[in-house]
């Protein structure tokens, strides 16, 4: 089994000079592959903002940055890659946007046949969930622990496990092959402050791959 690691999605609204410093906390706490800024109902130039306050908080710290939805604007704001979903950007589209060494993700739910379509067409990663449920992104979609499993015995290429997901129940998740696990409220919200969140993470994903 390749080792489980945290991939971190932002709040859906938040000010990007003080999340810039939030951001450095919980990239400071412990290992950390991966930030997807994800902001919801906002215009561009908003999302260029905030890319321009996040994206050198993660890449000075070699932590890939994701851009949720738009190659276009991750392509000309200097992000790492882009994440897409099933009513977004088509995977080519998007790949043709970011360009052969981005990082392109996308979102396949519970689907093994949108999945093995994604990684045939040259998908960096897929994604499946929600596993639990959660209020951050609601979703009609509840895959089992073992799509996974099956993801990781068929597959080569990685899988992000999604959807309140938490250091109690991310265990089973990380037992049967995920190879990044997706949270949100679990760092952000997280009662001790994000860098407690990062580390009682990793320290749950740690103990379930023992």
């Amino acid at each position: 089994m390749a080792d489980c690691r945290l991939y971190l999605c932002t709040p859906q609204a938040l000010d990007p000079a003080a999340f810039a410093t939030t951001l450095a906390e919980a990239l400071d706490a412990g290992d950390v592959a991966c930030v997807q800024l994800r902001l919801k109902d906002v215009d561009d130039d908003t999302v260029r903002r905030a890319i321009d306050a996040l994206r050198p908080v993660a890449q000075s710290r070699e932590v890939a940055f994701i851009l949720n939805d738009r190659p276009d604007l991750a392509a000309e704001t200097g992000c790492d890659g882009v994440h897409v979903g099933q009513s977004d950007w088509p995977y080519a589209k998007a790949r043709k946007a970011v360009g052969d060494k981005a990082i392109v993700g996308v979102t396949c739910h519970d689907s093994r046949h949108l999945a093995m379509e994604a990684a045939e067409a040259g998908a960096d990663y897929v994604a499946f969930g929600a596993f639990y449920q959660t209020t951050t992104k609601p979703s009609i979609y509840r895959p089992e622990p073992d799509l996974l499993e099956w993801w990781s015995e068929m597959m080569e290429v990685p899988c992000v496990a999604i959807g309140g997901i938490t250091a109690d129940n991310c265990a089973p998740l990380v037992r049967v092959g995920a190879d990044f696990i997706c949270v949100v409220t679990a760092v952000w919200n997280h009662p001790d402050g994000p860098g407690a969140g990062v580390k009682a993470l990793n320290a749950a994903i740690e103990a379930a791959g023992e």
